[in-house]
């Protein structure tokens, strides 16, 4: 145990191994529904999803104990949920590209990060980008989690005209969603440790006893077979002059998501120094672009720091043992993935809700009586919400931002990093297969 709090530096973070394993467990319960999700996306573009399954447990291990061990941050990572949904509808389904093609460009992407990560080339554009629009990330991100958290919960519900409209109240999952969150934000209110975690369990508890969901028939199993996916990249393919937008967008994204979530979730933790960077910002970066070159050798897509790490920072996750004991968890899941399935979208979807007030409350802190500033900010916030990505929500920031500075005459507020986002995200809403 002392090893422990002198390796992760516990006592100087003012945290605890009891805190840091709940922070943990509550991270990993909030972001377990991707070993559910990103299976069932991948299989509209063909892929196994009993081996994705595997995978995707693989590479959230690899990557979100890296960042623990390495990095020494409690930020989870994982497969992207958007990426995959962007490999599988997109790159295969309309652009017509094989799934082993699309795997190609996954890994070749993962090996340019690793290197604009060793070089510097990524801190460097994270540490470019204003107060503002850092906060900007922050505040739409904050409201991208809650609207997440609505769908998923069933309180908002897809339609045509309007787009969404209201769920149905009269539904039981509906109500345990909205006792979930009147639960964890009374538990917090009350400064109660672990208050998300027990949320979670709560909910799912209840709805177990109610019979409203079904216990699993077995608690442990052993992991698929994941050779039908492993090392099935094509590289040829994922070469040819004609895939260089895919790339390029799995790229950018990659970077600005990863730049977005870092500093959202920095400022969530209070990681940030007195010139509001995150210190040594590249170790969490090279532990996301290992993971993604990991995600293409196992046969998965792009992995990144997940924004839902915030649950555990909020559950009072300081150090990289909250990372590791959320990769831990991942790891179990090759056995116990009955158990984790079992655990129901109303019982982790209020916990996004909740995270995202707490994230929105940062908006208190941007000044909207200067348009230059302000526009950019709103345009961050409105299109990373409801685009349903936050990487089109901060490369529209960047390229909207140098406009109004420049229309200012403030272009002594761009720094030569901002110039170079602007550039790469113009590029990007260009060659972006739409």
């Amino acid at each position: 145990m002392k090893f422990i709090s002198s390796f992760f530096e516990l006592e100087k973070h003012g945290s605890s191994i009891k805190t840091e394993i709940l922070a943990g467990l509550t991270t990993f319960f909030t972001i377990s529904y991707i070993i559910i999700v990103n299976p069932k996306v991948l299989a509209v573009a063909g892929i196994p999803e009993a081996p994705t399954m595997v995978a995707t447990i693989l590479v959230a291990f690899v990557g979100t104990f890296l960042t623990g061990v390495y990095a020494k941050r409690p930020f989870a990572i994982a497969p992207y949920m958007g990426m995959n949904a962007f490999i599988a509808f997109t790159v295969v389904q309309i652009m017509g590209h094989t799934w082993q093609t699309a795997i190609g460009a996954i890994l070749i992407s993962g090996i340019i990060l690793i290197v604009a990560t060793i070089t510097g080339f990524r801190g460097w554009l994270s540490k470019s980008i204003p107060q503002s629009l850092k906060i900007a990330c922050t505040v739409g991100i904050g409201l991208f989690l809650t609207f997440i958290g609505l769908v998923k919960s069933g309180i908002i519900i897809g339609a045509e005209n309007p787009p969404v409209r209201i769920g149905h109240f009269n539904e039981p999952e509906v109500l345990m969603a909205i006792l979930g969150f009147i639960v964890m934000a009374l538990l917090m209110m009350k400064k109660v440790k672990g208050a998300i975690l027990l949320g979670i369990l709560s909910i799912t508890f209840i709805g177990f006893v109610s019979g409203l969901e079904e216990l699993p028939a077995e608690w442990v199993s052993l992991p698929p077979d994941i050779s039908p996916i492993f090392w099935q990249f094509d590289l040829v393919g994922a070469l040819q002059w004609s895939f260089a937008s895919v790339i390029l967008t799995i790229v950018v994204m990659d970077i600005v998501d990863t730049i977005g979530t870092l500093m959202a979730l920095s400022m969530v933790g209070k990681f940030l120094n007195e010139k509001g960077e995150l210190p040594e910002v590249e170790k969490p970066m090279l532990s996301d672009a290992i993971a993604t070159t990991v995600a293409g050798l196992l046969g998965t897509t792009t992995a990144g720091t997940y924004i839902d790490s915030a649950t555990g920072i909020e559950a009072g996750g300081k150090t990289g043992l909250t990372a590791v004991v959320t990769s831990i968890m991942f790891l179990l899941t090759l056995f116990l993935s009955p158990f984790i399935s079992s655990i129901p979208a109303y019982a982790y979807a209020p916990a996004l809700m909740v995270v995202g007030l707490l994230m929105m409350g940062m908006v208190t802190q941007l000044d909207f009586t200067d348009l230059s500033e302000a526009v950019p900010v709103f345009v961050t916030i409105v299109l990373m919400a409801f685009s349903y990505n936050i990487g089109i929500g901060m490369t529209g920031g960047f390229i909207v931002y140098i406009i109004f500075k420049l229309a200012a005459r403030k272009s002594s507020d761009i720094s030569l990093g901002m110039w170079v986002l602007g550039i790469i995200s113009l590029i990007l809403f260009i060659i972006y297969p739409y």
